[in-house]
């Protein structure tokens, strides 16, 4: 079985009947899940199995879940921090890398457990207090700390079953524009770019599994934005970095991807560009019609790579997963 190159969402708590009939289209290969999404442990885990079970083929269930105040699911969760503030309470900084793995495993176990398989992170970008929409996602504001904290991180999902997506490469930390709600555009030199912001995601380029572009445009090295961009995709981040994984656009109805032209325009811009999987959030219609009008190709290794993603250790019961003695040892390592 393969996965398909879209990933959209759900409006509720269950699957309604529009849902259903999209679920069974080949071309949707991922559901991401929200707050909105969320009620209680035991609802998203129904949630989450009655997609695979309306999809009937592999499919990827993803979430947004740093820590923070980027943490969708949270009564019955662990409360996960702001990653910048794993520093700002350990200062030692083995200590603070042994926090960084704990955390990555922690959010892997929990997340897996109620059917999820993966959570996009970690974000890799550079909190140099200039970008609010980073600020302290960010481990720090110093690439060689960055690095430390992102591997053990990553090692920590890793280890427990997650895969990992770095975001958002090669850096949104430097721009003050939220790609969201404007069109970012970072004028630095490209050997700034390049000893900065993006030699966290060069370091860390056979550690990661996936890659979040970000909606910003860097006019040193091209005119679209780094998710649209094959010169970002393919000739710096799969042959200059040797990156061989997935890599999944940032949301096309965010206002960074306007630039690029309607819904059916940026998909088309960034399969080209060389992502495998491209995401449509809270816009159910445009994704839909996206869903019905998307006939170009895919790059045919695309699916393998999707695959990867799995969760390696899904469960339907986070209130089993945390009486386990792994759970309990971690959370104790957590609070110590």
């Amino acid at each position: 079985m393969s996965i398909g190159p879209l990933m959209l969402d759900v409006e509720g708590l269950e699957v309604n009947s529009r849902e259903r009939d999209l679920l069974q289209n080949p071309l949707l290969g991922g559901i991401i899940l929200f707050s909105r999404n969320y009620a209680s442990p035991q609802q998203v885990a129904e949630l989450s199995q009655s997609i695979r079970e309306i999809a009937n083929r592999d499919i990827l269930i993803a979430v947004d879940h740093e820590g923070g105040r980027v943490q969708r699911f949270r009564e019955g969760f662990t409360a996960v921090p702001a990653m910048g503030n794993i520093l700002l309470e350990n200062s030692d900084h083995e200590q603070a890398k042994r926090k960084a793995y704990q955390w990555g495993a922690m959010i892997a176990i929990e997340v897996q457990a109620v059917g999820i398989d993966f959570s996009f992170a970690p974000v890799l970008d550079l909190n140099k207090n200039i970008s609010q929409v980073i600020g302290d996602r960010a481990f720090s504001g110093k690439v060689d700390e960055v690095i430390e904290l992102g591997r053990e991180f990553i090692r920590g999902m890793n280890d427990y079953g997650m895969a990992t997506t770095a975001k958002h490469f090669p850096g949104h930390g430097s721009v003050e524009a939220d790609s969201h709600i404007d069109i970012p555009v970072d004028e630095r030199p490209r050997e700034q770019i390049i000893s900065e912001d993006m030699r966290v995601f060069a370091e860390l380029a056979q550690d990661y599994q996936a890659v979040m572009p970000a909606h910003v445009i860097y006019p040193a090295f091209d005119k679209q934005p780094a998710g649209f961009s094959s010169i970002w995709l393919q000739d710096i981040l799969r042959s200059q970095l040797g990156f061989d994984g997935v890599i999944f656009s940032d949301d096309l109805s965010m206002k960074g991807a306007e630039v690029v032209g309607g819904y059916y325009q940026r998909a088309e811009a960034a399969i080209k560009a060389g992502c495998d999987m491209v995401l449509v959030c809270n816009h159910p219609k445009e994704g839909q019609e996206l869903a019905k009008q998307f006939d170009f190709d895919c790059d045919p290794k695309s699916a393998e790579r999707l695959l990867t993603m799995k969760g390696k250790a899904l469960n339907y019961s986070l209130t089993k997963v945390q009486g386990s003695d792994q759970w309990l040892e971690l959370k104790d390592n957590l609070l110590a």
